[in-house]
């Protein structure tokens, strides 16, 4: 039987079947996906098959069992295997420097909230979740939310950073999720997509889902006075269904995962780094030597246009950032 992931607690997972209904489900501890090493093998967005408890005999009741769940026949089932993935969104686990975790599968875009402040954004992390995305082809769109709280100085560097990244190629938007002004105009950018939104901790997520469903969907938190930083309240990943303004659905999914507070590459082939920032990229065909890593080669396009200014410094520290990270792992042998 065959469903979509829509809820993982870390222990268990509500699959959504073909048919409509939603079942608990859980995987067995030595399930893994094949050549994937992640800290969860399952996410949501996966497309699995599962085996409910009425059809898996007695041998899956017993262990029901003994892990001491409940549920009758048919409401509570295992997880025997993941379909294949069309692309995900990986970063290095925090756990264990070695493996990924998967935020989410299956998915049409990215929308990546930043805040200038309140807490601040690093174009580091940016620029690491964007060249993630251009690594496994998916689209991202940059959301600057909280722009109800900027002083003059801080919607200067907003709108230095929108054309940056729009220079590069990216769409980007401005908003306050708490006077959300074109709902509209954001849930037509979402409507018949699968949209994994994402962040760091304290940028506004849960507040802007509140404010696309019209209701309390998830909860919001508070930004520590003393660090400038968020907290966690999003403790699990989920997926929610939208709807337009008349509440008819729109067939587009959103999925909201837990706040980072820091974005680590993984498993990307080093000398193809650059390939992920699409102006270093551009700028590379011009460079005297095919391998140039743009560091100290003669002949590099790359430092020339960091010269003249048509490539920010500010992505090519992130390049680098990612080129010189000799975590163990973090590239494929």
């Amino acid at each position: 039987m065959r469903g979509l992931v829509i809820k993982s607690t870390g222990s268990s997972y509500i699959v959504r079947l073909d048919d409509g209904s939603d079942v608990e489900c859980h995987i067995k501890g030595n399930f893994r996906i094949r050549g994937i090493r992640s800290t969860n093998p399952v996410a949501v967005g996966d497309y699995v098959e599962v085996s409910l408890t009425g059809d898996a005999g007695p041998t899956a009741q017993a262990v029901l069992q003994q892990s001491g769940l409940t549920g009758d026949a048919g409401h509570i089932g295992w997880i025997t295997d993941v379909c294949e993935r069309r692309n995900y969104i990986i970063r290095k686990s925090t756990n264990l420097s070695k493996e990924s975790h998967i935020l989410a599968a299956n998915i049409d875009q990215v929308a990546l909230l930043v805040t200038v402040n309140h807490p601040a954004t690093s174009t580091t992390f940016i620029d690491r979740f964007l060249a993630t995305c251009e690594a496994y082809r998916v689209r991202a769109i940059l959301i600057f939310n909280k722009t109800d709280l900027l002083t003059d100085e801080e919607l200067e560097r907003l709108a230095e950073l929108r054309a940056l990244y729009e220079s590069i190629g990216y769409e980007t938007m401005a908003i306050s999720a708490k006077n959300l002004t074109d709902k509209v105009g954001l849930l037509r950018l979402l409507q018949g997509r699968v949209t994994l939104f994402s962040g760091n901790s304290g940028v506004g997520k849960s507040t802007l889902l509140n404010a696309l469903f019209g209701r309390e969907v998830t909860r919001t938190g508070k930004i520590s006075d003393v660090h400038n930083t968020g907290m966690h309240t999003t403790t699990f990943s989920e997926m929610y269904c939208l709807s337009d303004e008349g509440g008819q659905p729109t067939q587009g999914w959103l999925i909201d995962t837990p706040g980072i507070k820091g974005f680590g590459t993984i498993d990307f082939e080093r000398e193809e780094v650059s390939h992920y920032f699409p102006e270093i990229f551009e700028a590379s065909r011009e460079c005297r030597f095919g391998n140039c890593t743009h560091t100290n080669e003669p002949g590099c396009a790359v430092q020339e246009k960091l010269i003249t200014g048509d490539i920010a410094i500010s992505r090519y520290e992130s390049y680098l950032s990612i080129l010189n990270d000799s975590t163990e792992g973090k590239y494929r042998a």
